[in-house]
C-alpha cells in the first residue's frame, strides 16, 4: 500500500503572500521512493493523497515585532496609530528593539505628520518623547497591558466553516486550505498553521494508515520597508510615491529600472549567513523582489542575475499581468558547470502600452574574445587567452519606439526610438583588462548602432566596476587616462594602446545629476553621493563589500534627466544587517531614473 515516509517544510516560519510547499516523501508497494503529487485524478495502486490546511487560533491574540518578525511583541509605537500607519510597523519586540530602530522609525513619523502646531507641541503630543535610554515618555505601550487592543485581531472567518474544531485549552481550528500547497493571508498572521496529509482509498474514499501532520510557527507578515520616493533633480520631490501614473502619461518623459536581483544559485547561507534563512529562500524573496519591482511602475525595466528557470517561470509571466513585454539574453555556458536551467542572464521588460518592440542584439562576450584571439594572440597563447577572457558574460541591447506623443514639433509623426542595453560585467576583482574589454566591447557595438540610427542610448546594468575605475571611466568619461592604475594589469595585450579605449557616446550616469542639485530633498540626497566622483556611495551592500557597482548612463545630447528614486541610507541599512535582508531581497539596490526626450531639430 502507498504510505508516507516523512513530511517537511523547506522552511517552518511561514510568511504572508509566500507560498508554502511541504515535501512529502511517499514509498509505493513495490518499496520505490517517490515525491510526485498523487492526487484523486491520478492515483496510485487505487490510493491517493489528502491534504488539509488548519489555522490554529486561541483565545490569546498575538502580534509580532515589525523588526524582529519572528519574535512576539510587547511593545506598540502609539505615534503609529495615531498618525493612521501601517499597525504591523507600530509593534517591536523590547525597548532594546524600539532604541535600536528609532533613527529609522523616526522617519515613519516624520512622513505621516501633515502639521506641526507652531510651538512645536503637536508632534511630541502624537508621538511622544524619546530619549537616549530608549524609552518614551508617552509614545509606547506595553502590550501586556493591552491585550483589549482590537486591531491585534487577526480575522476569524473561515473558508470552509462546515470543517471548524474546537479543541480543548481555548483553540480552534479553522481549514484555510485543501490542496498540497498553501499561501498564508493576513487572517493567518500570530497563528500557527496545521498541514495534515493522509493516505485515502480512491474507491471507498476512506482515509488508510495513520494521519501526518505538521505544526509551523507563528505566521509573519511579509517586510515592507519605507518606500523609496522619487526625487526632482530640480529638488521638488514629486508626491505620492512613485505614484507616476499621471505624471508619466501626461508627458514625453518616461522610466528606467535597473536591478541586479541576486540570482538564487548564490544566495547561499555560506555568503549570506547574517540574513534570516527565510528570507534567503526564493519563496520569499521572489514574492518581495516582485512587489518591489511592480511598485516602482517603470516603463522600462532592466534586471540582472535572472535565473533561466526564474525567468521563463515567474517574472516573465508574473509581468506580463502588469503589462510588460518581456525579452531575455541568458549567459553563455562554456564555464558554466551546473543546471543549464539556472543560468542566470540579463532580463530586460518594457510596457506594452508605452513602447513597442523594434530590434534585439545579443552580445555575447565569449565569442567577442575568440575574435579577439583570434587576430591578436599567437596560437601557442591562444588557450590561456580564451581562459583569462572566456567569462560567460553577456549583454541584452533592445531598440524600442515609444507610443507616447509629442515626438518632436520640428519632425512631426517622425518615431521616436529609445535604445536601451542591459548587461552584467564579469564579477572577478583580478581580473580588471577583462572588465574593461567586455565595457569596451560594449560601447563599440552601441557606437554602431547610434551611427545608423538618431536615437537616444541607455546603458544600464552591473558592471561590477566602482566609480573612478578604468570601466567607469571610459563610460563617464569617454576614455581612460593611459596612466591609470587599471591598465597596469594586462598580461594579454589588449588593451594597448590605451588611445584605443575611447568611445563617442555622448554618455553621462543618472545619478551624477544629485550632485548638480542644491536645494530641497535632492540636497538631503547629495550625503549620499560620493563628493570625489559624483556616484552614489553605495550600490551593493554586504558584510564583505560596501561600495556602488550599478549605473544607468544615458545619451545627454537626446535626454535630460527628470527625476532620481532616493537612495538608501547606509546606517539604517546597516543597523542590523547588510543586504539582503527581510526588508530587501537583493544585496544591491535598485536604481530608477524619469527621462524627457529632448526635441529634436532637422539634419
Amino acid at each position: 500500500m502507498l504510505s508516507v515516509l516523512r513530511v517537511h517544510l523547506p522552511s517552518d516560519i511561514p510568511i504572508v503572500g509566500c507560498e508554502l510547499t511541504p515535501y512529502v516523501l511517499l514509498k509505493r508497494p513495490d518499496k520505490s521512493v517517490i515525491t510526485d503529487d498523487v492526487t484523486e485524478l491520478n492515483p496510485v495502486d487505487g490510493h491517493f493523497l489528502r491534504y488539509r490546511w488548519y489555522r490554529i487560533q486561541s483565545d490569546r491574540k498575538v502580534a509580532v515585532c515589525s523588526v524582529h518578525p519572528t519574535e512576539q511583541a510587547t511593545l506598540q509605537c502609539l505615534g503609529c496609530v495615531k498618525a493612521k500607519l501601517p499597525v504591523a510597523k507600530s509593534y517591536h519586540c523590547s525597548p532594546k528593539c524600539f532604541s535600536d530602530a528609532w533613527q529609522h522609525h523616526r522617519v515613519l513619523h516624520e512622513r505621516a505628520a501633515s502639521a506641526v502646531n507652531e510651538n512645536g507641541n503637536e508632534e511630541e503630543e502624537i508621538f511622544g518623547r524619546y530619549n537616549s535610554t530608549g524609552s518614551t515618555t508617552s509614545g509606547m505601550v506595553n502590550m501586556s497591558t493591552s491585550q483589549s487592543n482590537t486591531s491585534l485581531s487577526n480575522g476569524t472567518a473561515a473558508l470552509y466553516p462546515a470543517a471548524v474544531t474546537q479543541r480543548s485549552g481555548g483553540e480552534t481550528w479553522f481549514e484555510v486550505g485543501r490542496s498540497k500547497t498553501y499561501t498564508p493571508t493576513a487572517d493567518d498572521i500570530g497563528h500557527v498553521l496545521k498541514f495534515e496529509c493522509v493516505v485515502v482509498d480512491a474507491e471507498t474514499k476512506l482515509p488508510v494508515g495513520p494521519t501526518n501532520t505538521l505544526l509551523t510557527s507563528r505566521v509573519i507578515p511579509a517586510p515592507s520597508p519605507s518606500p523609496r520616493r522619487l526625487i526632482s533633480v530640480s529638488g521638488v520631490d514629486v508626491p505620492g510615491h512613485l505614484d507616476l501614473d499621471g505624471r508619466i502619461s501626461s508627458g514625453v518623459t518616461f522610466t528606467v529600472l535597473s536591478y541586479n536581483i541576486l540570482s538564487d544559485a548564490y544566495a547561499s547561507s555560506e555568503l549570506y549567513s547574517y540574513c534570516p534563512s527565510w528570507a534567503l529562500s526564493w519563496t520569499y524573496r521572489r514574492q518581495n523582489l516582485l512587489r518591489e519591482i511592480v511598485g516602482y511602475r517603470a516603463d522600462i525595466v532592466c534586471l540582472q542575475e535572472v535565473q533561466s528557470d526564474h525567468f521563463e517561470e515567474f517574472f516573465a509571466p508574473e509581468l506580463d499581468k502588469h503589462g510588460y513585454q518581456a525579452l531575455f539574453k541568458r549567459k553563455t555556458a562554456e564555464v558554466f558547470g551546473g543546471n543549464i536551467n539556472t543560468i542566470d542572464g540579463c532580463a530586460t521588460f518594457f510596457r506594452r502600452d508605452r513602447f513597442s518592440h523594434v530590434k534585439k542584439y545579443e552580445v555575447e562576450f565569449n565569442k567577442a574574445a575568440q575574435s579577439l584571439t583570434d587576430a591578436l594572440v599567437p596560437s601557442a597563447q591562444k588557450k590561456n587567452a580564451l581562459n583569462r577572457l572566456v567569462k560567460d558574460n553577456v549583454a541584452l541591447i533592445v531598440v524600442l519606439e515609444a507610443k507616447f506623443g509629442n515626438h518632436g514639433i520640428d519632425n512631426p509623426g517622425k518615431r521616436q526610438l529609445v535604445c536601451v542595453a542591459n548587461t552584467h560585467v564579469n564579477v572577478h576583482q583580478d581580473l580588471k583588462d577583462v572588465k574593461l574589454w567586455q565595457v569596451h566591447t560594449l560601447l563599440k557595438g552601441l557606437e554602431k548602432i547610434a551611427a545608423s540610427a538618431d536615437i537616444p542610448m541607455l546603458v544600464c546594468g552591473d558592471f561590477n566596476s566602482i566609480p573612478g575605475s578604468a570601466p567607469h571611466a571610459l563610460l563617464a568619461m569617454g576614455k581612460v587616462d593611459p596612466l591609470h592604475p587599471d591598465l597596469a594589469i594586462d598580461p594579454l595585450g589588449i588593451l594597448r594602446p590605451a588611445a584605443k579605449l575611447t568611445h563617442q557616446l555622448p554618455l553621462v550616469s543618472a545619478y551624477s545629476s544629485f550632485a548638480r542639485v542644491g536645494v530641497g530633498l535632492g540636497l538631503e540626497q547629495r550625503r549620499k553621493m560620493d563628493p570625489a566622483t559624483n556616484e552614489p556611495l553605495f550600490t551593493n551592500c554586504t558584510r564583505d563589500f560596501i561600495g556602488t557597482h550599478d549605473y544607468i548612463f544615458y545619451s545627454a545630447d537626446s535626454l535630460t534627466v527628470e527625476s532620481l528614486l532616493e537612495l538608501l541610507d547606509e546606517d539604517s541599512l546597516r543597523k542590523d544587517t547588510a543586504l539582503p535582508s527581510p526588508e530587501w531581497s537583493s544585496d544591491h539596490i535598485a536604481l530608477l531614473a524619469e527621462f524627457r526626450c529632448k526635441p529634436r531639430t532637422r539634419r
